[in-house]
């Protein structure tokens, strides 16, 4: 009963929009908003052959290098900036500086500044997802158990022993908390990287559809964004129960008593 439960629950609302959609659709002949029926045909048509190979994958693989990039980049410097005062009170006013330029108004700069190219797309994803990662890492480390920390002291823990032993577990809450809002933008990004000077991509395909006015096509490319968004929010789910079990399972500890 309890997977038929969930199932309902992640099942029960899309199902009913889908059945509204068809409801309003059904004696309409309105060329802008297609039918349900008509966009799943159009959807497999047009997704499910080369055109997902040639315009689905490279997008995909764009944005997970750009999402390891902000990864990797986002922890580290929120490991070094969160351990340190100095660091913190120097750096914030550059931080705030930088977190507020939108990633799209990059785009222009990076074109000139690397070219029209894959790199230029994966520094726009890399560019926007870093920000929430980095600063959570930052809150993750600075809010650290200081009796954990004093006890690390103690045994003469540090260095990259104290970093791989105490500080990154103690803040992945934080971090992996950053790595989830991340992947929502980071999927912004991949979208608005390839409309501007691209010749192939998920973006630039959907922008060709809306400007030669075909609308279903269109329809099925925003659906297709939207179940990869999905699909990801999935993965990462299951991922981060995993790496983070402990920190569930002390949580469920504390509200028991």
């Amino acid at each position: 009963m309890g997977y038929l439960k969930k199932a309902f629950y992640v099942l029960a609302l899309p199902a009913l929009l889908v059945l509204l959609w068809w409801a309003l659709t059904l004696n309409s002949d309105s060329f802008w908003v297609p039918k349900p029926g008509e966009l799943v045909t159009t959807f497999r048509e047009v997704w499910i052959g080369p055109r997902f190979r040639e315009d689905v994958l490279p997008s995909l693989t764009r944005l997970a290098i750009g999402l390891v990039v902000a990864i990797v980049v986002g922890i580290a410097l929120g490991l070094a900036i969160g351990s340190s005062r100095v660091l913190r009170r120097l750096s914030e006013p550059v931080l705030e500086f930088f977190r507020a330029i939108p990633p799209p108004v990059l785009v222009p700069i990076l074109m000139v500044l690397v070219g029209v190219n894959d790199t230029m797309k994966v520094a726009v994803i890399a560019s926007g997802c870093v920000w929430p990662i980095l600063l959570n890492t930052i809150e993750g480390v600075r809010s650290m158990d200081e009796v954990l920390s004093d006890t690390a002291k103690v045994y003469g823990i540090h260095g990259s022993s104290r970093i791989r032993m105490l500080t990154l577990p103690a803040a992945s809450p934080y971090y992996i908390t950053g790595i989830r809002q991340a992947l929502s933008i980071g999927l912004i990004l991949m979208v608005i990287s390839e409309m501007f000077a691209s010749s192939s991509g998920l973006g630039f395909t959907i922008v060709q559809f809306q400007r030669s006015f075909a609308v279903t096509e269109m329809w099925s490319g925003i659906v297709l964004l939207g179940l990869i968004g999905v699909l990801l929010a999935a993965i990462f789910s299951f991922v981060e129960q995993r790496v983070l079990r402990w920190y569930h399972g002390l949580k469920e500890v504390e509200h028991s008593e």
